[in-house]
C-alpha cells in the first residue's frame, strides 16, 4: 500500500488521502474557449516515471499536498503543501 508522509499528519496510507491530479497543468484563462477546457478536463498523460501531483488528506487534516511520486514504483521522493515547491521530476530523479 502507498504511504504518504504528510507534513501536519505524519506518515499515513493511501486510502486516507484523494488523487487530484497533475500538479504542473495549468488551468486555461476563463476566456480560454470550450475547447481548451474540454481538453484541460478530459485529456491526461499517461506519464511513466517521475511525476508532480496534487493529493487532498480528506481522512486528517484536509489540506492539500503536492507530491512528486513515481507512477512504476511508487516511490516518493518529496511532498510539500500547496503553496511549496517540490523538486522538478527531472531533478528528483537519479536515473
Amino acid at each position: 500500500m502507498l504511504r504518504i508522509p504528510c507534513p501536519w499528519c505524519g506518515e499515513r496510507d493511501e486510502i486516507e488521502f484523494r488523487y487530484r491530479g497533475d500538479a504542473r497543468r495549468a488551468r486555461p484563462a476563463a476566456d480560454a474557449g470550450l475547447e481548451a477546457f474540454n481538453t484541460f478536463v478530459f485529456q491526461r498523460d499517461n506519464p511513466r516515471g517521475w511525476h508532480v501531483e496534487w493529493w487532498l488528506h480528506v481522512g486528517g487534516c484536509r489540506r492539500l499536498l503536492r507530491v512528486v511520486r513515481h507512477t512504476v514504483s511508487h516511490e516518493i521522493r518529496a511532498v510539500g503543501t500547496a503553496q511549496d515547491a517540490p523538486p522538478l521530476p527531472h531533478e528528483a530523479d537519479d536515473s
